[in-house]
């Protein structure tokens, strides 16, 4: 642990919390950067429930997952904001790749780390996922039975707007078209050395952008929540990082979750029927899907008046017992 050398969050920092960064490896051998919180008035001697949160897809931790990961300290709980792979300050290379199956190990590195902690209770340990990461949140909940209680915040899930764009638009032969171009770029990649990013957020939008994209851009591209290592805010992704999310369906096995889980989407948000669809198939009578009156996908990034933090606090306070 490290006290942050340079602070570079772009929400407001509450200075009653303690941050430390803090790195550890993942089951891959891959390095993780994070921002660890510490409840107000801390104590080294007692156990505290921990959570790990990460998201939005594309994003890092000095952005949103950092956002509410404060909040959470504020409310009493140690929590964790960290860099997935390829990302951020975390290390693996290429850079900028996104895996459904080494992003969902992250998540599991996570719970070690807080596991190991002297003044975490291994028991009582919950994620929070946004935006992407909020799929792969239900994904780890459905490998790791240690996570005892999982909140998605405004959920894609990544192997379905991949695999049948948005609002599943894209049939068997669009798809095929789209493998094909991937599978080019993947050769052209490999024949310069140097991995094609698939750009960001734009800086400039044309009038007739969709509403959801100018969202974005009001998020990742002013100084509300721009930061020079988000992905989203600069050069995005590697073109062909689709592909592995194309050929692995993410959540084929959430309806296995008994362990707690509340799905939060925004009534306005383009992505409602990530969260919809996805809580349909969960079992059990400890999952709770709640649709904020209003919100769209991005006010579930730092709206305090949106975002229900009472709520996620109540949830956790019940199922991190």
């Amino acid at each position: 642990m490290s006290k942050l050398a340079n602070d570079t969050r772009v929400f407001a920092i509450d200075p009653a919390i303690d941050v430390q960064g803090v790195r550890f490896k993942n089951r891959f051998g891959i390095e993780l950067a994070a921002h660890l919180y510490l409840p107000k008035d801390f104590d080294s001697s007692k156990k505290y429930a921990a959570i790990a949160v990460s998201g939005p897809f594309g994003a890092v931790k000095e952005q949103s997952s950092g956002l509410y990961a404060q909040e959470m300290a504020r409310r009493g709980f140690v929590a964790m904001a960290f860099d997935p792979s390829f990302t951020g300050e975390s290390s693996g290379e290429p850079r900028y790749v996104a895996s459904p199956d080494i992003n969902t190990e992250d998540f599991s590195a996570a719970v070690d780390f807080l596991s190991l902690l002297d003044f975490v209770d291994a028991g009582r340990i919950g994620i929070i996922g946004i935006c992407g990461w909020g799929g792969l949140a239900l994904n780890a909940a459905a490998i790791d039975t240690r996570i005892k209680a999982t909140v998605t915040s405004t959920m894609y899930n990544m192997s379905r707007v991949n695999a049948n764009g948005y609002f599943d638009a894209m049939d068997a032969d669009a798809r095929y078209e789209m493998k094909k171009q991937l599978n080019a770029q993947r050769l052209e990649d490999a024949r310069n050395g140097v991995y094609a990013l698939a750009g960001g957020v734009a800086d400039v939008l044309p009038d007739d952008a969709p509403w959801f994209v100018k969202d974005y851009h009001a998020y990742y591209k002013t100084p509300r929540g721009y930061h020079p290592r988000s992905l989203n805010s600069n050069g995005g992704w590697n073109k062909t990082s689709a592909l592995s999310f194309i050929n692995t369906p993410q959540l084929a096995y959430s309806d296995e979750i008994r362990s707690a889980v509340l799905m939060i989407h925004g009534e306005k948000a383009h992505s409602r029927y990530f969260s919809e669809d996805a809580f349909k198939k969960l079992t059990g009578d400890n999952k709770e899907l709640l649709i904020i009156p209003g919100a769209s996908h991005v006010d579930l990034y730092d709206n305090f008046e949106k975002i229900p933090f009472n709520k996620i606090e109540t949830f956790f306070d019940t199922f991190l017992k």
